[in-house]
């Protein structure tokens, strides 16, 4: 069984942890800050949340010894990769695997992605870490950003991969995470088509899943989703799928980027069903809740921010939220930054993360998706990174921001 990521919990930044960076298109010395009063504040370990339901949306680790250029097949390094799930697992974070931060549909095929399951299943199992993994139609085809070609699927078809999809995730004691599907967003005549579709598929469950609404800043290919290009309508929609098969759906994680929209439709949610934010954007806000309730969390940021997280819901279970503030709040320049248009790249911000802060010695992705972002956005990344108190090891990062600006032509 792989061992957490071994990474330096509180060390101070020093003189020498400065970087000549490309900063608004100028090259400029950045003095990286001293956070080793930050970072001793952040947990190496804790245990789950009690006031909210967490779970981090992980990203896979390439294998960098094999080809993962465009289009070819995943490669991934599973023992980095689950060893970056039991660093989570250690913070008391629940793990969101083989979604959108893992790259489906974006350089991780079906045949690796049934695999990361299967072996996530199993590390979960072995120290009774809370997993849920993404079902889907991808083996049906249709990455990001490739037209379609040819007829659309059927609905029977569609249903049916869902279908088999959803048998690895039980086989492997996930909790199911209900993706929205690109070939049903193709096919779906209206709201009726995903009532059908939906409607079969949570019949069949035994255990209570979590349905899933991605906006089009995520993936484009899904405009139009619950049967609406009008966000009220669709809205509407889903509640009403909501509301006829409440028993069988644990929440829903929205990805919007539209505070107030989430809002709304957290109030009108039944009893008992949860809203899983996946807003980027403003999840601090909408975590802490108001009066009339809060959302859990299902976010792809909090797998750089994982300690952060950490340490924010510890701070909300003790009703601390002046700390809670505190400690969550300065993070959202930098997520905002890692989710900036094109949002659907934002893997490749999560990743680069990784590997300055220690828990992967590459920056390489499947899909070859490091190229993704330009060396600008990199590199203000890599500020707001420092600020937020992201990188444990300031002399770390630096070193390894060095070289990848080497490799860009930008010499220090």
């Amino acid at each position: 069984m792989p061992s957490p990521a071994s990474v330096p919990s509180s060390p101070s930044a020093s003189a020498s942890a400065s970087i000549l960076l490309p900063l608004d298109g100028v090259a400029t010395r950045y003095q990286l800050p001293d956070t080793a009063e930050l970072l001793a504040g952040l947990p190496s370990r804790s245990g789950p949340a009690r006031s909210r339901t967490a779970f981090a949306a992980a990203h896979v680790v390439a294998d960098p010894r094999q080809p993962n250029g465009p289009g070819l097949p995943a490669a991934v390094d599973w023992d980095a990769t689950l060893a970056f799930r039991h660093h989570l697992w250690s913070l008391g974070l629940g793990i969101a695997d083989a979604m959108d931060t893992a790259q489906r549909g974006m350089g991780l095929d079906w045949p690796a992605t049934r695999e990361l399951i299967r072996r996530s299943g199993a590390e979960a199992r072995a120290v009774g870490g809370r997993l849920a993994c993404g079902v889907g139609t991808d083996q049906l085809g249709a990455q990001l950003g490739t037209p379609s070609t040819g007829d659309a699927h059927s609905l029977k078809t569609i249903t049916a991969a869902y279908e088999e999809q959803w048998q690895v995730v039980e086989e492997a004691g996930a909790q199911v995470v209900l993706m929205a599907s690109r070939a049903l967003a193709r096919a779906a005549s209206g709201p009726d088509d995903y009532a059908e579709v939906y409607g079969r598929l949570l019949a069949q469950s035994a255990e209570p899943v979590i349905l899933h609404w991605l906006g089009t800043p995520f993936d484009p290919a899904l405009a139009g989703y619950w049967g609406s290009d009008d966000l009220d309508a669709a809205a509407e929609h889903v509640l009403a799928l909501i509301r006829d098969h409440a028993d069988k759906v644990d929440g829903i994680k929205v990805s919007l980027l539209d505070a107030d929209r989430e809002i709304a439709l957290r109030r009108a949610l039944p009893d008992g069903v949860r809203l899983y934010t996946g807003d980027d954007f403003h999840y601090p806000e909408l975590i802490r809740g108001d009066e009339h309730g809060f959302s859990h969390a299902l976010l792809g940021v909090f797998d750089p921010l994982a300690r952060h997280a950490a340490a924010a819901l510890e701070a909300l279970d003790r009703g601390d939220t002046d700390r809670y503030r505190a400690v969550l709040e300065p993070t959202v320049p930098l997520a905002r930054h890692v989710f900036a248009a094109p949002t659907r790249h934002y893997k490749t911000g999560v990743v680069f993360l990784a590997h300055l802060a220690g828990h992967q010695d590459h920056f390489t992705m499947v899909g070859g998706a490091q190229e993704d972002r330009e060396v600008a956005h990199l590199a203000r990344l890599f500020v707001l990174a420092a600020e937020a108190g992201a990188l444990p090891d300031p002399e770390l990062a630096a070193a390894r921001m060095r070289a990848i600006l080497a490799t860009k032509g930008f010499e220090q």
